[in-house]
């Protein structure tokens, strides 16, 4: 018979990762997302919900943000008695709601992915403008990575990306405002627009001082809907395993590439990636 002890080792021993961010009612993004790609990745997930979405493959119908004592406390129930070796953000909605996870990610000894996640795929919008200092001056400080896409670095510094060389100053840009490492994600980027042309997708992963340029076969799929949330949750995972940044983003981008190229038609609209690729690939 197992003892008491010998079936909790394992599990301590689990990586731990915490998403915050919100729900998605049809299961391709957000904290459904997060909460598959973890379990994809051999981590054990929890997660901090900030608000609730009606969506589907059609868009966002409505949202809801939870109050910030909702948030609070569901942060603290984990971190205090489970702990976490890694936490991600995502959508946050309200000023309020970034300056509180900003304070409580500030005071937890554990590295964070920060996606600043401000439309959803459809174009709807999960960020009040109102916000978007706060994301600035607290959030982005306190990130151990940054994963902002081209829409998202927009709108936090202004600057429009439209080729391949303009990451670099867009990257520049982020990090200015205090996150260790940025990966600016160039997957929103004209098909023509890269060096290597239209076949591949382009990220740029830096903290000032080095950068690594990924590149990944681009997919003719339209079924991506979660991939920036399953982007960043797989970066926590590695990171939660004790991966460096580089190793942690590189691994993640692997795991997104696949998941796109097997995204799935689900609805009348544009379908999630497939977070259990590796799964049926093997079956």
């Amino acid at each position: 018979m197992m003892t008491a002890a010998a079936a909790s080792g394992p599990a301590r021993a689990l990586p731990r990762v915490l998403t915050v961010a919100g729900s998605d009612s049809g299961g391709g993004a957000g904290i459904q997302a997060d909460l598959k790609t973890m379990m994809a990745l051999g981590a054990h997930g929890m997660s901090v919900i900030t608000a609730v979405t009606a969506q589907n493959s059609l868009g966002v119908q409505g949202a809801w943000e939870l109050p910030v004592e909702a948030v609070r406390a569901q942060y603290r129930s984990v971190v205090d008695d489970i702990g976490v070796t890694a936490v991600k953000t995502g959508m946050l909605a309200s000023a309020g709601l970034v300056e509180a996870v900003a304070e409580l990610i500030g005071g937890t000894d554990a590295p964070a992915v920060v996606d600043p996640v401000g439309v959803s795929k459809h174009g709807d919008p999960l960020l009040a403008a109102s916000a978007l200092d706060s994301v600035r001056t607290k959030l982005l400080p306190v990130a151990t990575v940054a994963t902002p896409n081209l829409d998202e670095v927009a709108q936090l510094t202004g600057i429009r990306v439209e080729s391949e060389d303009g990451l670099r100053r867009a990257a520049a840009a982020v990090l200015a405002y205090g996150p260790a490492w940025v990966l600016i994600k160039g997957g929103h980027l004209p098909s023509d627009a890269g060096r290597a042309g239209g076949h591949q997708a382009v990220d740029l992963l830096t903290d000032g001082s080095e950068e690594h340029w990924l590149r990944a076969p681009r997919h003719d799929n339209r079924h991506t809907h979660g991939t920036g949330c399953t982007l960043a949750s797989a970066i926590a995972c590695g990171l939660a395993k004790g991966e460096t940044v580089p190793d942690a983003v590189a691994a993640a981008k692997e795991y997104v590439t696949g998941a796109i190229a097997a995204g799935f038609a689900l609805g009348r609209g544009i379908g999630p990636v497939d977070h259990g690729w590796r799964f049926r690939a093997g079956a």
